[in-house]
């Protein structure tokens, strides 16, 4: 008979539990996930998947009544075991390759940050590869620390309207209810900075998001003592016009700085993710000046701080700003600053004797950055030209902006069912290969996961069998059927109960699935597909070889293009031919994305070529038997082979806005029936698609090791962080 736990031991795994739930290390653990989803699945459900949540819903009465199971109690030591063994080790690839940094780390500073469905304070793209970015650093145990900003009402909800147009409302997120924590001072009150902005000190507070082992500070200036549009400057994501745009960037840049100084630390890197943070090199000249130093030393010295990373090949989004409201924000902030507002206007921009050129956060941080970098290898190319003015005499090819292709944090995207597969694969391999997994990474399975030798056996049918695999792919195509399903019948909560049984018939897990959810903005083209309509339907009522499509996203709420996309595609979902063949799921999230690319059979990205910097969504398509099938712009130029997934026209583009994307949309429809569909339904007398799933296994051998963001934070390390 089992012995019941003491009070002792109660108490410690009830704080090993609530430790647990304010550590994001639990949003790539399964194990760690499981626990809170067994304490109350739906709570689970419905609280998107938040632990924090979940413990201020479960008494602690009942939590301990569940700890007094056997069971679970051993699940829950064996989670926190694995926990603080992870935050313990020192044998770590930063510890032996760049051990300085821990004295002097790097401190990156982004507008916003994707972590999880459960802190929702990104827009987009750009937050998911922060938050990625953070994970991996704490992964590769990386001296690292991220400044962001809390918004406290996050990025909107999307709900559809009777005319199918998109609207927006705004949930606010209770900081005691997420996984964050109040930073605090040695005598347990709040820490409080300032900065000047206009012509009044606006003060702010900081939330700590524990990303593993890294920190990534929030601030937040929803303080009583400032005036109430100061409070509301951090309400929401990207929110307001240009004037709160500047303000959030001046609390971003230059109190980001301060917060350091208050916190002591002293990075090495001050690395900016997009031109957002950029005025953050004004707060390091004018800590340098004030110390002493003359203009051009402040400058110098502030360009071997700094890094550069810039994200968009599309000129409107680079953020200006007028003279004019350069001279409002900065009145204040001016009298500190031994330069003349001229000199500072001239920093951002390329011809600084222009009056009449704005002012460019991006002009500012290549100006004032010892390197630059784009995100992908054509991206970079783009870049390169794009600012080829700032340097005059320099040959384009010889414009000092390099690359480093993104990635993804693999464990955070793998779905759970699919990491268990692999998992399984590795403890229940043959015993030859079973010792080589142990003597490389013992118990450590997420390590071997994220190791290149590891996605190599998925060409060997000995270690993984068609069998096998085309088993998986219909279980994550189910799984995510049965997630429209519920999700649609949300989204049309006037039902009638017949309607229950129409919707659980909604959808066909024996066809081919096809893809599409991403932000809605217009050169990516979602609707480019259904140029061809009449062929469209036709492909998609052959019964033979069905064929259907899932597109989720959300346009941004001052693009009306964007959501007319939305409207046109919802209309075709419910009042065309394509109605039961054609979904559209609302409110995309990184929950509904890691259903998609898990579930999807083809992954469809179309953007118009090269607008696309790098992308990243068709990334954590691969790891789930998911085939890529893309214009050949951002990551996909440099992953598509030939062999493992699919291309959409050549590597150029015609320069008629038309014509490409006539072009595209015919090649498009061409790839997707002469190749895709037969070899999908080409079948053997076993029933496999032995083409598809050997393409299928290419796809994980050659991309998935390749573009996540343990290499990138790598790259990184070594090309840009460890190197003046």
């Amino acid at each position: 008979m089992t012995k019941p736990l003491t009070s002792g031991e109660l108490n410690d795994l009830v704080a090993g539990l609530h430790k647990l739930s304010r550590n994001l290390w639990w949003c790539w653990d399964q194990e760690a996930q499981d626990l809170f989803y067994k304490l109350t699945p739906r709570g689970w459900q419905n609280m998107f998947h938040n632990p924090v949540a979940v413990l201020r819903e479960v008494s602690d009465y009942e939590l301990r009544v569940h700890l007094q199971e056997p069971g679970f109690a051993e699940k829950v030591r064996a989670v926190l075991l694995n926990f603080e063994k992870y935050l313990a080790n020192r044998d770590t690839w930063a510890r032996k390759n760049a051990p300085h940094l821990h004295r002097n780390p790097v401190a990156y500073f982004s507008a916003e940050f994707g972590f999880h469905e459960s802190l929702p304070i990104s827009a987009g793209g750009l937050g998911v590869l922060a938050g990625d970015h953070a994970k991996s650093a704490s992964d590769l145990d990386l001296g690292f620390v991220g400044i962001g900003l809390f918004y406290r009402e996050g990025y909107f909800q999307q709900a559809i309207d009777s005319n199918n147009w998109q609207t927006e409302f705004y949930n606010p997120v209770d900081p005691h209810n997420v996984p964050l924590e109040p930073l605090t001072k040695a005598n347990g009150e709040r820490l409080v900075c300032s900065v000047e902005i206009g012509l009044t000190v606006v003060e702010f507070q900081v939330w700590r998001v524990n990303v593993g082992r890294v920190p990534v500070y929030l601030l937040d200036t929803n303080l009583p003592q400032n005036e109430q549009h100061y409070r509301d400057l951090t309400s929401r994501v990207y929110g307001g016009d240009s004037t709160t745009r500047i303000m959030q960037e001046i609390l971003l840049g230059i109190g980001g700085v301060r917060l350091l100084r208050a916190l002591q630390i002293s990075p090495s890197t001050f690395h900016m993710n997009e031109g957002h943070a950029a005025f953050l090199t004004l707060e390091l000249m004018r800590e340098k000046m004030a110390a002493g130093r003359t203009e051009s030393e402040a400058r110098e010295q502030t360009k071997r701080e700094c890094l550069f990373t810039t994200h968009t090949p599309v000129e409107a989004g680079h953020d200006r700003f007028s003279s004019e409201l350069m001279n409002y924000a900065f009145q204040r902030y001016l009298t500190q600053f031994k330069v003349t507002f001229n000199d500072i206007l001239g920093l951002g921009r390329v011809h600084p004797e222009n009056a009449q050129e704005p002012f460019c956060m991006t002009v500012l941080a290549l100006k004032l950055s010892r390197a630059a970098n784009g995100v992908s290898e054509l991206h970079g190319q783009v870049s390169r030209q794009m600012w080829s003015a700032l340097y005059p005499n320099v040959p384009v090819e010889s414009v000092p902006i390099g690359h480093i292709t993104n990635g993804i944090h693999l464990l955070g995207w793998m779905k759970g069912s699919v990491r268990q597969f692999w998992r399984n694969k590795i403890s229940n391999a043959s015993n030859g290969e079973s010792k080589v997994f142990r003597e490389q990474f013992g118990e450590d399975w997420a390590a071997a996961l994220n190791h290149s030798d590891f996605w190599k056996k998925m060409t060997d049918p000995a270690f993984v069998s068609d069998e096998e695999l085309w088993a998986l792919r219909y279980k994550v195509r189910r799984e995510l059927i049965e997630f429209a399903r519920r999700r649609l019948l949300i989204q049309n909560q006037r039902v009638s109960p017949g309607d229950y049984i129409r919707f659980d018939q909604l959808l066909n897990p024996d066809a081919l699935t096809i893809g599409f959810a991403r932000r809605f903005a217009t050169y990516k083209r979602a609707p480019l597909i259904f140029q061809q309509f009449d062929n469209i339907v036709k492909l998609v009522r052959d019964t033979r070889r069905p064929v259907q499509f899932i597109f989720a996203g959300k346009a941004h709420p001052r693009d009306n293009d964007g959501k007319r996309f939305i409207q046109q595609i919802i209309h075709l979902s419910k009042h065309s031919e394509l109605a039961g063949y054609l979904v559209f799921l609302e409110n995309y999230d990184v929950h509904v994305a890691r259903q998609m690319v898990a579930g999807c059979d083809i992954w469809l990205n179309n953007p118009r070529r090269p607008l696309e910097a790098s992308g990243t969504s068709g990334m954590k398509a691969s790891c789930h038997g998911c085939l890529g099938f893309s214009i050949l712009d951002g990551w996909w130029r440099e992953g598509y082979d030939g062999t493992n997934g699919f291309g959409i026209s050549g590597d150029s583009q015609p320069d008629n806005v038309e014509e490409q994307d006539r072009v595209d949309s015919a090649n498009l429809y061409k790839t997707l029936t002469e190749q895709i569909v037969p070899m999908f339904f080409n079948r053997d007398d076993q029933g496999l698609p032995r083409e598809w799933l050997k393409r299928v296994r290419l796809s994980m051998a050659t991309l998935v090791p390749q573009f996540t963001t343990d290499r990138m934070v790598k790259e990184y390390t070594q090309k840009y962080y460890t190197t003046r």
